[in-house]
């Protein structure tokens, strides 16, 4: 039963607190209208939420612009006359009013930012693509309402947002970023510090105080009301505070996706929780909970991995990875990409790459154009937080410098995002092959804008319309793959996949149907090498017919090689639909 379920997790994460009446409340701020509660919890290994249909783009509501339309207007008219039918989802970024970090600092989660547009224009969208949105749940904008009347001393804004005792050691907090932890502000009742994970204009919320909780609840009910089906979670490991601690991955934050879990899990509204935790591979993977928090984790530690790969010619590190990666459980799924609005984090490759080529990703990065972002540690030093360089730039060569192969290395890149197992999402700019954007980073000095251009819609359409843009050949072919993904059920989220051992210079998986009507061997030449690879290594079933998905080319089962251009990709499957083999020749 719900209530009783939520009286569990409240009487830990609030001990102080009446746990039926806090319960009946958190209830009503999620549930307002009784029709919007199911009769009984979706069951957690459930696999309706997803298909391998499911393609995502990442965006600002303002990636595109025209100085005359709304954005919202623009991306709507982006996606339906170039993603429809290749694309199924749109995570549109925070797209509320804000005052700093690209729209990470909100100061109302009730309202779209006027400069991109209204709900009705967000409204529009939803009906035609998934839409993702951002829960911005760990800080609010030091200059929105809710700390102005903090300020001011006023209920119940006056203890909505984390205080603490500059005399406090606070050496073992775990931070993403090198600025001071607090901010010291004149309040009404006196001088406070502030708690500031990530900057003093990004002032954290108090969900000790379980006001803040429901308050955060009524705003994912608005959301959900307004046609968004998946709910991303930013920053939400930051999201307990405990003095003495790291101040990350708290039981109490655990508890409180865990709370959420359960709403939506009781809701008529079938939507996605997921969790933004950019942290090393074992820590992103404790969010699934035990399938009873997140539905849904972003594979953090692919990026950096991916880039490695290519930059080194070398599936080792990758591969050892992937092997390692426990698959989804039921109910769950990863989220896989290799570009975001952010940089490529470094702290997903803790562990798991030698330091000497994490410092070969560094040079690389600044060779190729790119900028280094900081965080500090513990012992008040700084360690590399994430790479600043749009993808495509990242392509630009290897380890040895440039070469003719980047649109290749690039493309090969975005084919393994689309074939893992998981969802696969694409950043707009690397959908675009958006070079890097210097003039941006002058201007805000900021250095992730570096991966944030403003795309001129007349601008873009012309190089859109032209056979010899690298815009246009990326947007064409990653399109062209992801509609030949959409059509294979071996590419299902939660379909088996087994990473097979084909040497360094490759990087292959087997994936297999739900229902095991088909095989897909998912294998991509990492190398600026033409290679072959005996087709007996991938136990190719003898009297089935056997098609390259990618190219419509047969592949015989037995005593021969196949042969791979430099950073060539080959899906080989035995199941190829009359809509699978025309879209391979389109």
């Amino acid at each position: 039963m719900l209530q009783d379920k939520l009286e569990d997790l409240l009487r830990f994460i609030y001990p102080d607190e009446d746990p039926a009446s806090l319960a009946a409340r958190v209830v009503e701020a999620f549930f307002p209208e009784p029709a919007q509660i199911r009769k009984t919890p979706r069951a957690p290994d459930i696999q309706g939420q997803w298909t391998e249909d499911d393609v995502i783009l990442i965006t600002y509501g303002n990636s595109i612009i025209d100085g005359h339309h709304k954005p919202l207007d623009l991306l709507q008219d982006f996606l339906v006359r170039y993603l429809e039918g290749s694309f199924t989802g749109v995570h549109i970024l925070p797209f509320f009013p804000f005052t700093s970090d690209e729209g990470f600092s909100v100061t109302d989660y009730t309202a779209v930012n006027p400069v991109l547009g209204d709900w009705p224009d967000i409204n529009r969208i939803a009906d035609k693509f998934l839409l993702m949105s951002d829960l911005v749940l760990n800080h609010m904008s030091s200059q929105g309402p809710w700390f102005s009347a903090y300020l001011q001393g006023q209920a119940p804004y006056d203890a909505y947002f984390v205080e603490a005792d500059p005399s406090e050691d606070l050496s073992a907090v775990v931070r993403p970023r090198t600025s001071p932890l607090l901010r010291e502000v004149e309040t009404a009742n006196g001088t406070r510090h502030v708690w500031c994970t990530f900057s003093h204009d990004q002032v954290d919320l108090n969900f000790a105080n379980p006001e803040v909780l429901l308050e955060f609840l009524r705003i994912m009910r608005l959301h959900i009301d307004n046609g968004v089906r998946i709910i991303r979670l930013d920053a939400v490991a930051f999201l307990w505070k405990r003095v003495g601690t790291n101040c990350i991955h708290l039981p109490e934050t655990h508890a409180i996706i865990q709370l959420m879990r359960a709403l939506l899990d009781q809701s008529e509204a079938s939507v996605v929780l997921l969790t933004e935790t950019n942290v090393p591979s074992q820590e992103n993977l404790s969010y699934f909970g035990v399938r009873n928090e997140a539905h849904s984790v972003y594979n953090f530690s692919l990026p950096p991995l991916l880039v490695h790969a290519m930059l080194t010619g070398t599936s080792r590190y990758l591969n050892q990875w992937q092997m390692a990666m426990p698959p989804a459980p039921l109910g769950c799924a990863y989220l896989n990409f290799s570009a975001s609005h952010d940089g490529i984090g470094m702290r997903p490759a803790e562990g798991l790459l030698p330091e000497t080529d994490i410092q070969l990703m560094l040079e690389r990065a600044e060779a190729f154009g790119g900028r280094i972002s900081m965080r500090s540690t513990p012992d008040g030093g700084e360690k590399p937080y994430e790479l600043n360089i749009t993808f495509y730039e990242f392509m630009k060569g290897t380890k040895n410098g440039e070469d003719a192969f980047q649109f290749d290395r690039f493309i090969c890149s975005q084919t393994i995002v689309l074939a893992l197992e998981g969802i696969p999402a694409i950043y707009i700019h690397a959908l675009l092959a958006t070079e890097n954007d210097h003039e941006g980073v002058r201007k805000s000095g900021v250095n992730r804008a570096i991966n944030r251009h403003r795309w001129n819609y007349p601008a873009l359409r012309e190089h859109l319309d032209s056979e010899d843009s690298v815009h246009a050949k990326s947007l064409t072919e990653i399109n062209r793959r992801a509609r030949i993904r959409r059509a294979q059920p071996a590419f299902h989220p939660n379909a088996t996949q087994f990473t097979m051992q084909l040497g360094d210079g490759f990087f292959g998986f087997w994936r297999q149907s739900l229902h095991r009507d088909q095989s897909i061997f998912a294998v991509h030449n990492v190398t600026a090498e033409a290679v072959t690879l005996p087709a007996r290594s991938l136990n190719l079933i003898e009297g089935e017919t056997w098609i390259d998905l990618l190219t419509g080319e047969a592949i015989e089962p037995h005593n021969n090689m196949i042969g791979f251009a430099p950073y060539q990709c080959r899906w080989i499957t035995n199941r190829l639909p009359v809509a699978d083999a025309q879209a391979a020749r389109d």
